[in-house]
């Protein structure tokens, strides 16, 4: 298991690879836009080989990139329905000029309509862009904490969505964070075997394909989407060195989202978690 984090693109996205490695990263994730949104800063071939050449200087051959937090590909309100599927779109075919290996986002929310239509919806939309898009770049769905309506933060509703999307390209980025909060205790190595098993039985092991590794600031089954530092929350030091040591995870990647002064350290702590 190789340990990065979420890393700033200020100043231009050919500086992220730099910041990655000041923070002792071996992987790391960034937008390629501002996640709140407007347009994106143009990737032209100067900025795309001087990224490139970066992350061949730093030694950083596996990163990834997450997409807008407003995604909503569930809404009602067909703009932002359909500005979801465009974005994402972009966010692909961007990701792939910058040898990303894998893109990661958020489904929205079922707000305000039927839960089985909202999951039909998602599906739906992330078929679209899968059909319209030819990458070497692959797409991962982010599990949710569950607060206010979010969608998929069961196991059955990321099954479901799969199994509709019917692309084993497409697979599932584990947020340990969101994972607590919708439920799922992981906090001893017990707790992470019964998960595991549970996960592999209704939406299948193989198809996680990247670990967001964040501790929690609330606790099991509260619902709200609060990172803490990797031992200082509510999972505990336990329950993270469970995941690295674990035989099913060990060949993944996690990345932290973690405030920015204390990365540095989170990433020293797995480290040590995974010499033990």
């Amino acid at each position: 298991m190789k340990f990065g984090a979420h890393v700033s693109i200020a100043a231009g996205i050919y500086k992220a690879p730099e910041r990655a490695s000041s923070f002792g990263c071996e992987c790391f994730q960034m937008f390629t836009r501002s996640p709140r949104g407007g347009n994106p800063p143009k990737l032209d071939k100067e900025t795309v080989d001087t990224f490139i050449e970066n992350c061949e200087k730093y030694k950083l051959s596996d990163y990834y990139v997450h997409t807008p937090y407003f995604i909503n590909f569930a809404s009602e309100k067909s703009d932002i329905r359909e500005s979801s599927i465009r974005i994402v779109k972009e966010e692909l075919e961007r990701s792939d000029l910058l040898r990303v290996k894998y893109i990661m986002t958020h489904l929205g929310s079922s707000k305000g309509i039927d839960r089985s239509l909202a999951l039909k919806r998602v599906a739906d939309g992330i078929k679209e862009i899968l059909d319209k898009t030819n990458t070497k770049t692959e797409m991962l769905l982010e599990n949710s904490a569950g607060q206010g309506e979010t969608i998929g933060e069961k196991f059955e509703e990321l099954a479901e969505i799969l199994d509709h999307v019917d692309n084993n390209d497409l697979g599932i980025c584990i947020d340990t964070a969101h994972l607590f909060a919708a439920g799922y205790d992981l906090r001893t190595e017990k707790a992470l075997n019964d998960l595991l098993s549970e996960f592999n039985k209704i939406v299948g092991i193989d198809r996680i394909r990247l670990i967001h590794g964040n501790d929690s600031k609330v606790g099991l089954a509260e619902k709200k989407d609060r990172h803490e530092h990797i031992g200082k929350g509510k999972i505990g030091i336990e329950g993270f060195e469970s995941i690295v040591c674990n035989k099913h995870l060990t060949d993944l990647d996690m990345i932290v989202e973690t405030p920015p002064e204390g990365v540095e350290i989170d990433i020293k702590t797995l480290k040590k978690l995974r010499k033990n």
